[in-house]
């Protein structure tokens, strides 16, 4: 039987002018085969709304500051279950759409497990991602964006 860990979340879906989407590169310590592309974002911290969580978390992670209401409502809340470093969790989460023209991505931010575990980033169509073989969380994402991006 599989022993999960609650958590609680905020990702990012941060859109440039061009409609791209930010996508990080990394892997599971535990598997480091296991590679992939994910959204901006993390664990919220005790006494943290959603809203907050996001703006912190991609903040931290691209340099960029936007404020909770800047982000307005969530355009999607889901469970995920997974593995991370040898541990299993079920994490509600909860994504943001944020606009911006552009932006040069700053990771000074990262702490130290993502410093060990995400080598890089790129700003993926939703073409490129609805074509690429390579893997990606979530897995509707081109399907997410779509929708996020016609209900604005």
């Amino acid at each position: 039987m599989t022993v999960f860990t609650a958590r609680q979340a905020a990702r990012i879906l941060l859109v440039d002018a061009e409609g791209r989407v930010l996508l990080f590169h990394g892997w599971d310590p535990a598997r480091p085969e296991h590679r992939y592309w994910f959204t901006p974002g993390g664990g919220l911290d005790d006494d943290e709304t959603a809203a907050d969580a996001a703006a912190r978390e991609l903040a931290e992670e691209t340099g960029l500051r936007l404020t909770p209401a800047e982000l307005g409502e969530p355009v999607r809340r889901e469970v995920a279950e997974y593995s991370f470093g040898g541990q299993w969790y079920r994490q509600e989460q909860q994504f943001f759409l944020a606009r911006v023209a552009a932006w040069a991505v700053d990771t000074t931010g990262f702490d130290a497990i993502e410093q060990d575990t995400i080598d890089t980033h790129r700003w993926w169509t939703i073409d490129e991602l609805a074509r690429t073989t390579e893997r990606f969380y979530p897995t509707d994402l081109p399907e997410l964006l779509r929708r996020a991006l016609e209900s604005e």
